[in-house]
């Protein structure tokens, strides 16, 4: 049997706002696009300012699940470390703007699909999101 950090071999971001997107994915992922736990962190996060994070993350996802050749693995939401695949996925939000060749390669390795302007549009959408609302997503 694998040991747990070989399947999860990486440890969670030290930034609060990656932690949070981490959070709210792994919820959508497990429990569906509409989970009140997620949409209740990113209200406790953002404040009023909510909806367009939620949204914008909601679509991520919804992108995500519609485009990818393959499954997309996500660990338990309470689970101290992370999966390669969310690793990927929190790298793509946090170099989407300043590195976009970078999250570009890091996307089509995520997704194993190589048109993926649509989602690393979503990507863009959702880290200008967390960035405007003062919680830029870093690794």
């Amino acid at each position: 049997m694998a040991s747990a950090t070989s399947l999860l071999p990486h440890a969670l971001p030290p930034c609060e706002n990656a932690r949070i997107a981490l959070f709210a994915m792994r919820r959508m992922g497990a429990h569906g696009l509409a989970d009140a736990r997620a949409s209740h962190t990113m209200f406790t996060a953002f404040g009023q300012g909510f909806r367009r994070p939620l949204v914008l993350l909601r679509a991520l996802m919804a992108d995500l699940a519609g485009t990818s050749a393959g499954t997309i693995a996500i660990a338990p939401c309470c689970c101290a470390r992370m999966t390669p695949a969310e690793s990927a996925m929190l790298s793509v939000l946090a170099r989407v703007e300043t590195a976009p060749e970078t999250a570009r390669y890091l996307m089509a390795d995520l997704l194993g699909v190589r048109r993926i302007d649509g989602v690393l549009a979503s990507a863009a959408a959702v880290a200008a999101a967390f960035a405007d609302e003062g919680r830029p997503i870093t690794v």
